[in-house]
C-alpha cells in the first residue's frame, strides 16, 4: 500500500501523489517517486529465478496492481508463488498458465502480508493449484506453516530465506533470494513512492526493518529490490538510504509542527502536506498519527496533546 509521503525517492519528480499515500502506500508527500533509481516495468520484470506477473489492480494505494511474484529455480519443476495478489480469477489463472509455460507446478503460496489486495487470491490459488500457504498470521495459512525468521523456503528448488520486516503491518515480511541477490519487500519498500504504517503497523517497527535491509544490501551485495507494487528497484542502496533520510526528514517536519504550536492531526496534516493533493490527505493523516505515536513513545509530545484516537477499525 503505498502512502502520500512517496515523495519521489532519490531522484524522484514532483507530482501529487497518484498512487502515492501520505507516508505510506505511495506518498502523500507529493511526489510519486517515480524517479527512483532502477525503475523499469512491472509486468514480466525480475531476476533469473523471479518474475512478476501483475494483478489486474491499479489504484491510488497498488500503483500499477499488486506484483505477484513467481520463483523457481531455472529447470526447476516446481515454483513458489510470493503474494498470490487479489481474489480474480483472471489473474491467478495468468499465474497459474505462466508456471505451466516454464514447466512448472506450484507447490507452495507464499504472502508477505496479509492485505486482501496481497492475500485475497490465496486460497482461490490452492484450490487451483493443490498448493499450501504459509504466512505469517495463522488466519492467512492453508495448509502450511509458518514464516519465522530465518527459515528457508527450498520448494521452488531455490533458498528463499524469510527476513522479518514488520513495521507496515505487524505480519510483514521480506525474502531474500541470495542466488540472485534480491529481496522481494511486499509493501515494506515499494517501487514508486513510501510506504503506508497501518492500523496495525508501527513506526518504530518499520525503522528497525529499514535499518535491517540496509545492513542486508551491503552484506548480501544486493542489486535488486523486488516489491509489492511498482517496478524493480535495481539500486537497493539508494532506495534504502533514501527510505530512511525521507523518514528523519519527516520525523522532523512532524516535530517541528508540534513546536509551532500545532495538536491536532488535521492540522499537522495542513501545515506539513500543504503541498499535496488534499485528496491524499486522509492517507496522510494516517502516516502523521503513526509519528504521533512514535513520539509519545519517545516522550517527545506536548503535555497538552490531546488523546491519539484509537488506530484499530
Amino acid at each position: 500500500m503505498t502512502g502520500p509521503d512517496g515523495s519521489g525517492g532519490p531522484n524522484g519528480r514532483n507530482g501529487s501523489g497518484g498512487s502515492n499515500g501520505s507516508d505510506g502506500a505511495n506518498g502523500t508527500d507529493g511526489t510519486d517517486g517515480s524517479g527512483q533509481p532502477g525503475a523499469q516495468s512491472v509486468d514480466g520484470s525480475g531476476t533469473e529465478r523471479a518474475r512478476c506477473v501483475l494483478a489486474p489492480n491499479p489504484g491510488l494505494m497498488t500503483l500499477d496492481g499488486t506484483n505477484t511474484w513467481l520463483v523457481a529455480e531455472p529447470g526447476s519443476p516446481t515454483a513458489v508463488v510470493v503474494d498470490a495478489g487479489p481474489d480474480d480469477e483472471a489473474h491467478l489463472r495468468r499465474v497459474c498458465a505462466e508456471a505451466e509455460r516454464l514447466d512448472q507446478r506450484i507447490a507452495l503460496i507464499v504472502l508477505t502480508h496479509g492485505h486482501h489486495d496481497h492475500s485475497g487470491g490465496a486460497r482461490g490459488l490452492a484450490a487451483l493449484t493443490g498448493a499450501p500457504v504459509r504466512a505469517v498470521d495463522r488466519g492467512h495459512r492453508l495448509g502450511g506453516e509458518g514464516l519465522p525468521p530465518g527459515a528457508v523456503v527450498t520448494d521452488g528448488g531455490c533458498e528463499i530465506e524469510v527476513i522479518a520486516t514488520p513495521g507496515h503491518t505487524a505480519d510483514s515480511v521480506s525474502l531474500l533470494l541470495r542466488a540472485d541477490r534480491a529481496v522481494l519487500t511486499g509493501d515494506t519498500v515499494l517501487g514508486r513512492g513510501t510506504a503506508v504504517i497501518a492500523a496495525d503497523g508501527n513506526l518504530g517497527d518499520y525503522l528497525g526493518s529499514l535499518d535491517r535491509l540496509r545492513a542486508l544490501a551491503d552484506s548480501a551485495g544486493l542489486r535488486a529490490l523486488l516489491p509489492g507494487h511498482g517496478p524493480l528497484l535495481a539500486d537497493p542502496v539508494a532506495t534504502l538510504d533514501y527510505y530512511i533520510t525521507h523518514r528523519a526528514e519527516r520525523l522532523a517536519e512532524i516535530r517541528a509542527a508540534l513546536a509551532a504550536g500545532d495538536r491536532s492531526e488535521s492540522d499537522i496534516v495542513a501545515r506539513v502536506y500543504a503541498d499535496v493533493d488534499r485528496a491524499l490527505w486522509p492517507f496522510a493523516q494516517m502516516s502523521v498519527r503513526a509519528q504521533l505515536a512514535y513520539l509519545a513513545g519517545l516522550g517527545e509530545l506536548p503535555a497538552d496533546m490531546p488523546p491519539a484516537p484509537d488506530p484499530r477499525p
